[in-house]
């Protein structure tokens, strides 16, 4: 039993698992343990006065979750074909937030060795969001960094928007 146990601990160190999604056209990820779920394109209120790519903010089980736009955070032209769009519920730096997506295609079982380093420098391309580049077959993916997704300042807007604590005050009690 217990070879079997470490068997396993290897293989889980060799081995990524990610949820694989497109913004236009081209094919990104991220590491399965941080979606909590992914939802069809629900009905998303807007804030005002909030960053351009902050849509607004969703219902989620009474729970108020923030949604990011990931094309307009990545500067991506066009629009999403809203029957496949998607809303993946992310937890970024202990905080869940909701990121609109064209579509979710899959579950990937990548080898950490199938990964190489982003690219220093890509024409145009902000590369510090990106953790990796995954070749899978005849495909590249774009593995996504969720913590690097927000800068610092991004991130205490983005928990501004989370409300806190209801008050026993406020219930009345």
């Amino acid at each position: 039993m217990n070879s079997l146990v470490k068997k396993n601990e290897e293989q889980s160190q060799e081995e990524l698992q990610l949820v694989a999604f497109f913004l236009q056209g081209e094919e990104f990820a991220v590491d399965i343990q941080k979606v909590r779920e992914v939802l069809k394109l629900t009905q998303i209120t807007p804030l005002p006065q909030s960053l351009d790519f902050i849509e607004g903010v969703i219902n989620l089980r009474g729970e108020v979750i923030p949604v990011i736009d990931l094309r307009k955070r990545f500067r991506i032209a066009g629009e999403a074909q809203e029957e496949q769009t998607r809303i993946i519920i992310v937890e970024i730096d202990e905080s869940l937030v909701g990121l609109i997506v064209d579509s979710v295609t899959e579950v990937l079982h990548l080898a950490v060795s199938a990964v190489d380093a982003p690219p220093r420098r890509l024409a145009g391309t902000r590369t510090e969001f990106i953790s990796g580049v995954g070749k899978l077959n005849d495909r590249l993916i774009i593995i996504l960094d969720l913590e690097k997704i927000l800068s610092t300042d991004e991130q205490v807007e983005l928990e501004q928007l989370q409300p806190g604590p209801v008050s026993e005050a406020l219930l009345g009690q």
